[in-house]
């Protein structure tokens, strides 16, 4: 398993922390096609992270009792499918993934600031964790940076996060 790029916890702390190991665990994974060169990497991570971990493939239905993989016009409309998914309660988390890359307006700010807000209370009002897979960035170059092909890929990330989040919620239950 790679270990990917999350810091761990100095065992000498103490404490209670979740796990990497993901086996059998169900997640929904909303990704938004604006910016699809940059979210479809991001999710090609997240794909690969969910191998190394040992989560469940992503499946071709919301109810065939696999992963899922919706994708949402924007991140702006990440909240509501993510909600949604959450909602169905076949998943143990669900992930955003959206790049927002600034541009000339104040759109950018607009629609960072409402998926962020969006996705968090998605989580809050269901119980569920939603992950912030969502990037933003001053450059299109700085978005590919962080869309790459090892384990610094956010899309990774979001998985690792996903997954020790749920291992940590279950041992706090």
């Amino acid at each position: 398993m790679a270990a990917g790029s999350l810091p761990t916890p100095d065992p000498a702390l103490g404490g209670i922390s979740g796990s990497r190991e993901g086996s059998g665990l169900r997640l929904g994974v909303v990704a938004a096609r604006w910016n699809a060169e940059i979210t479809s990497s991001l999710v090609a991570g997240a794909t690969r992270a969910m191998k190394d971990l040992g989560v469940v493939a992503f499946g071709d239905s919301t109810a065939d009792g696999t992963s899922t993989l919706a994708w949402a016009p924007g991140s702006f409309e990440l909240p509501a499918v993510a909600a949604a998914l959450a909602q169905t309660g076949r998943y143990d988390a669900v992930i955003a993934i959206g790049a927002v890359v600034r541009g000339e307006t104040t759109h950018y700010d607009l629609v960072s600031e409402g998926a962020a807000n969006g996705l968090m209370r998605a989580g809050l009002d269901t119980g569920i964790p939603v992950i912030f897979g969502v990037i933003a960035t001053e450059t299109e170059a700085q978005a590919l940076a962080r869309a790459g092909d090892d384990t610094s890929n956010k899309g990774y990330e979001a998985v690792l996060t996903a997954v020790e989040t749920v291992t940590l919620l279950r041992s706090l239950r």
